[in-house]
């Protein structure tokens, strides 16, 4: 099991291309190619854990992992959380064990990520039903280096899950669906500038 605190920063990044092209430039080494990633998060029938502020997530893309997230602390704009996760062989039979344990499936998300390493942090690329978005992960030093040297220290950070997110679209978009999947958001148009708005 990988248990870590985990701290990370997360930006809107409206075209992925330059940013990619910035990571090349300064360095950076592609570690996974653009991979599609199968979520599915869990909670209590009542709600226990997001009230909480836990995730507990079972995640499929080359290898399907289990993980448990704690409520975050968020520090100028860079989110810091107890990070615990375990790979599993099965993600149908682990799926089946977290619902027999009394687990629902809470939301299923999905996204494609491209994973980069430049120095001492991890930049990731994804592109979610909603829109195009960087998270940077590593020491809190080496967050603030690389957003300098990718010309982000400016950017607008956003302090928030892409569920958090997800759920105030939803709430501002009055969307009735409870996936976060690319077919629901299919025809859906999302104006760049609601992510300025979003906490």
């Amino acid at each position: 099991m990988g248990d870590k605190d985990e701290t990370e920063v997360k930006l809107y990044v409206g075209d992925l291309a330059p940013l990619a092209e910035r990571l090349e430039a300064a360095g950076a080494v592609l570690e996974h190619p653009r991979t599609y990633e199968h979520n599915i998060r869990y909670d209590t029938p009542g709600g226990d854990l997001s009230r909480q502020y836990i995730v507990l997530r079972l995640r499929r893309d080359t290898r399907v992992r289990l993980t448990y997230k704690g409520p975050a602390v968020i520090n100028e704009g860079i989110m810091s959380r107890f990070e615990a996760e375990v790979t599993v062989d099965d993600f149908e039979t682990m799926d089946g064990i977290l619902r027999a344990l009394g687990y629902v499936p809470f939301v299923i998300y999905e996204k494609y990520r491209t994973t980069y390493r430049l120095g001492e942090v991890e930049v990731v690329l994804d592109e979610m039903p909603f829109g195009n978005f960087c998270e940077i992960e590593g020491p809190r030093a080496a967050i603030v280096a690389a957003l300098d040297a990718l010309g982000l220290a400016e950017h607008p950070r956003i302090g928030t899950s892409y569920l958090g997110m997800f759920a105030q679209l939803k709430q501002m978009l009055n969307l009735a669906f409870r996936d976060l999947t690319f077919a629901n958001f299919e025809g859906i148009d999302i104006p760049p500038e609601v992510f300025d708005r979003l906490t």
